[in-house]
């Protein structure tokens, strides 16, 4: 038997390693789901026994005291948690599309958005996006601070009329009305050069806040276009969307204009620089603030898909923008390609 050369050797390790981890993460999937099951069925037992017998505080403190002395090892058995337990399936046993998406996101991350959420569409978003982009419980707690789930539903853009149907809810979901930059440090007089220096210091943070589905293509990206030189201030590539994301970063209000400039552009991504198995660039206009009015009409007529949001160091969605939330059956149908 011949042995192995240094490249296949290199490439079987790789290999090697890569079904390792497979395998590490999807028994960490499903000790997460028993862990799940294990606490949803402490709660209904909770809850059954409730509605036959008049139980106090003391008896669920005494269960925690008994399985404490008899579990030493295991954690978990708090009167606290356990009182969570029996909240936690009150919470959502009746209800049917969220129910079985509990299980697929840890503990921890189902009591933020027990505690914290107390829309079932609202709990919706944020479980599946948990799953979906890997948010650590700290991460978690500062999006649903910032409101993504509102600032998501009241986005601006014109992807119904330049956006393939079968992409267009997660179109619609990759772009916010509004995004939060906290973590920049900047003052709130800056330049538009001192906005793109400090998002290149903080990628990360950048493409988190962005989504999570984002990686970093470049910083004023070049295009040569009839013998003249155009430059992108920030290039994204989606994975979930497979397209390219131009981004214009502005620090005053949106102007109309804006909207000809990022389709010139997108046509010229699309014809330079998007791979032929890859969806139409989309675009994005960061502004420091925009009418609604105004973008509603700017984007009326564009053929490129283009979406007009705004950046703040810190924010609120203010109460008037939350009473302009779509109504629950269309939340709904968009959260289905989440």
């Amino acid at each position: 038997m011949t042995e192995l050369g240094a490249s296949n050797y290199g490439q079987l390790l790789a290999e090697v390693k890569q079904r390792i981890r497979t395998a590490q993460y999807e028994a960490l999937k499903a000790v997460n789901k028993e862990l799940i099951a294990l606490y949803w069925d402490i709660g209904r037992l909770i809850i059954t026994r409730q509605e036959g017998e008049t139980w106090g505080k003391s008896v669920v403190e005494q269960l925690a005291s008994y399985l404490q002395t008899e579990f030493p090892g295991i954690s978990g058995f708090s009167t606290r948690n356990i009182w969570r337990m029996r909240d936690f399936y009150l919470t959502y046993h009746a209800d049917e599309k969220l129910s079985p998406l509990v299980a697929e996101i840890a503990w921890t991350h189902n009591l933020v958005i027990m505690e914290k959420c107390k829309d079932s569409l609202e709990r919706e978003f944020y479980i599946r996006a948990t799953r979906k982009f890997g948010w650590t419980k700290n991460v978690l707690i500062n999006q649903i601070e910032n409101q993504s789930y509102e600032k998501t539903l009241l986005n601006q853009n014109n992807f119904e009329q330049t956006v393939s149907e079968d992409i267009q809810n997660q179109a619609k979901l990759a772009v916010k009305d509004e995004y939060t930059f906290d973590f920049l440090e900047l003052a709130d007089e800056h330049s538009e050069r001192q906005l793109e220096q400090a998002i290149l210091a903080r990628v990360e943070p950048f493409l988190q806040e962005m989504g999570g589905m984002f990686t970093f293509v470049g910083s004023q990206y070049r295009l040569e276009i009839g013998d003249e030189e155009y430059f992108i201030d920030i290039l994204l590539y989606h994975r979930l969307l497979k397209c390219l994301i131009a981004i214009e970063l502005k620090i005053g209000k949106f102007l109309p204009e804006y909207v000809g400039k990022m389709q010139f552009y997108l046509a010229a991504l699309d014809d330079k620089v998007k791979l032929p198995d890859e969806n139409s660039s989309i675009g994005i206009i960061l502004c420091k603030s925009k009418n609604k009015t105004i973008v509603e009409y700017a984007l009326k007529e564009s053929n490129k898909p283009i979406g007009v949001a705004t950046y703040q160091i810190l924010s609120k969605v203010p109460q008037e923008l939350k009473n302009q939330l779509p109504a629950p059956e269309q939340v709904a149908k968009l959260l289905e390609g989440f």
